[in-house]
């Protein structure tokens, strides 16, 4: 992609109008590759360059599309079943783009789902060497005691290993039932389920609630929505320099 002065490719992304990301140049608000920008006459190449204004990254220009999917409960994480279950590809029919998921859920969990067309994003996200944090809400059996997020925050072991979570919080408790919420960022197989298994309280319901920088918000079960701006600048941070 040839070189294009700063301003217009700040304007171009919907920052500001032309003469306001002037102003915002100006005033040192906008670094290219970690250096500040003031010169008006500077140009870039908005495919390469790490453009950000007022720290907040830009993303580069791109045909991909970035989608957060409120999967449902009894939706497989494919794009199609052999066994005739409802998949992914009931919820996108009315997308005319080819996405696929990043990372699953169970067919039993719900929550937030990454879909994209961006392979080379989806690899670094789903490498377990970015450990990309999220965020579960669980209602399980049994009144959960301070005593068990101390334990799961130190760490215990199953089958395939050990395994901790990074926070872990007790929402409520009642009726024989708690509801608690947990960072984790490991991706083995129902490791949500199997570490709550392990201390004695299985998973009743469960939802993912963040993915990284996303968060599920007010997005309705079923429903999808593209990334903004923020949203995919904070996930590149997330994965890429």
């Amino acid at each position: 992609m040839p070189e294009i002065r700063l301003q217009k490719v700040l304007a171009a992304a919907g920052v500001a109008s032309r003469r306001r990301c002037e102003q915002l140049m100006a005033d040192g608000r906008v670094e290219v590759d970690g250096e500040i920008a003031t010169e008006m006459g500077v140009r870039v190449d908005p495919a390469v360059a790490v453009i950000r204004v007022d720290g907040a990254r830009l993303p580069p220009p791109s045909d991909h599309a970035y989608v957060v999917l409120n999967k449902p409960t009894g939706v497989v994480s494919t794009m199609s079943d052999e066994n005739g279950r409802p998949d992914l590809s009931g919820v996108l029919e009315r997308r005319t783009d080819r996405l696929f998921h990043v990372g699953r859920l169970d067919t039993d969990t719900s929550g937030l789902l990454l879909l994209t067309n961006d392979g080379e994003l989806a690899h670094h996200l789903a490498h377990p060497s970015f450990e990309i944090s999220k965020t579960y809400v669980a209602l399980v059996e049994g009144a959960v005691s301070d005593r068990v997020a101390t334990q799961l925050r130190a760490g215990i072991t199953l089958d395939d290993g050990p395994a901790r979570v990074d926070r872990f919080e007790v929402k409520s408790r009642g009726r024989g039932r708690s509801m608690i919420e947990m960072d984790i960022h490991m991706g083995r197989n129902r490791i949500v389920r199997r570490i709550l298994d392990h201390v004695g309280h299985p998973v009743v319901e469960l939802t993912r609630t963040s993915f990284g920088p996303l968060r599920l918000g007010g997005l309705g079960v079923g429903q999808l929505r593209d990334l903004s701006r923020g949203e995919l600048g904070e996930l590149l941070d997330s994965v890429t320099p």
